[in-house]
């Protein structure tokens, strides 16, 4: 069973960092790629971050950024612990929102919600003073 559990949200100020979890469970992340979206109230949901699929080779997989967070977040994989991170560094409001992780990509573009079979529960990031 397919199980994908975001961890690491909260409430932090601008300028701030957080560092969200994607532990995947029933399947290995190293041969699928994941997505971090987000979604604010009354906005439509984003893509905020992308590794593609390493097939389980020695290679960390190719990544994609929203222009919004580019220079500012780093996703990263770690194999051993079958978790997917998403670093945020010099947060600001507008990056609040809800969090997710997907598994997929099968879309026409990284970013592109449908490409995505299976979603985490979400986490809440609020950046506020």
């Amino acid at each position: 069973q397919v199980q994908l559990v975001e961890s690491g949200g909260g409430l932090v100020q601008p300028g701030g960092s957080l560092r969200l979890s994607c532990a995947a469970s029933g399947f290995t992340v190293d041969y699928y790629a994941i997505g971090w979206f987000r979604q604010a109230p009354g906005k439509e949901r984003e893509g905020v971050s992308c590794i593609s699929s390493s097939d389980g080779s020695t290679s960390d997989g190719s990544t994609y950024y929203a222009d919004s967070v580019k220079g500012r977040f780093t996703i990263s994989r770690d194999n051993a612990k079958n978790t997917v991170y998403l670093q945020m560094n010099s947060l600001k409001p507008e990056d609040t929102a809800v969090y997710y992780c997907a598994v997929g990509g099968y879309g026409s573009t990284w970013n592109d919600p449908i490409g995505y079979d299976y979603w985490g529960q979400g986490t809440q990031v609020t950046v506020s003073s």
